[in-house]
């Protein structure tokens, strides 16, 4: 059975060679499009149904970060276009989530670890075996993970 972070994983990995289109084009893509297409913000305002000021600053609020998504899609909607959101993670999930469960696992172990060496109960060798079940045992409820700073 595949985890939602595998799932996620495999979409990621189909769509990873995508991404250098992904590069917002520095006039921002509203302007990118509309030039392309040879209209005018006249013409773009008209579609939209709003004054030709109002493209101006959709296409200064695009280039600054700060257009909403619903913004962004009335103006694909009327050029023709349709946004495609997404996070691409910048390494796979199932790595972000072991790396972080071996971490806490680590952590747990310690403290145990240090109060069996002080009561002389250490267990030479069930150290990796404790690990990798807690591990898994981490991994099989990852919101768990996320307690800890």
């Amino acid at each position: 059975m595949l985890t939602p972070a595998s799932q996620l994983d495999r979409k990621f990995r189909e769509i990873r060679p995508l991404l250098p289109l992904t590069q917002r084009p520095s006039p921002g893509w509203i302007r990118a499009i509309r030039n392309a297409l040879g209209m005018t913000t006249g013409q773009l305002a008209r579609r939209m149904g709003v004054k030709q000021p109002r493209i101006t600053e959709l296409e200064a609020a695009e280039k600054a970060g700060k257009i909403t998504l619903q913004s962004l899609e009335r103006a694909a909607e009327a050029m023709g276009c349709r946004v495609v959101y997404v996070l691409v993670p910048e390494r796979p999930l199932t790595e972000v989530l072991t790396e972080r469960a071996l971490r806490v696992a680590d952590a747990q172990l310690a403290s145990v670890d240090q109060t069996m060496r002080l009561e002389a109960q250490g267990v030479p060798g069930q150290q990796n075996e404790a690990r990798a079940g807690l591990v898994d045992q981490l991994l099989r409820k990852p919101s768990r993970l996320w307690d800890d700073p």
